[in-house]
């Protein structure tokens, strides 16, 4: 399974990471940190299409479904045609 959304398509990003003792007071880089977006598996019901969609979605792209429908969404990434 790729941690990438489905519909937003957010994935990892690398970021620099810093103690917090040296953060005031010097640059200090403690490497490099991998951060993951806050994914989770959810099941969508279309009423349109009465069919039932398994998804590995943000949450950002939660609340574009609860603000926008499932229909519309799901059409504007490409899972429906």
């Amino acid at each position: 399974m790729a941690k990438v959304c489905d519909i937003t398509g957010k994935g990892s990003l690398v970021a620099g990471g810093y103690s917090n003792i040296v953060r005031a007071t010097k640059f200090n880089p403690t490497g490099k940190v991998r951060k993951y977006p806050n994914l989770q598996k959810k099941r969508i019901y279309v009423p349109e299409l009465k069919k039932f969609f398994n998804l590995t979605i943000s949450t950002q792209a939660i609340k574009t479904i609860n603000k926008n429908g499932a229909y519309a969404t799901l059409r504007k990434a490409g899972i429906i045609k």
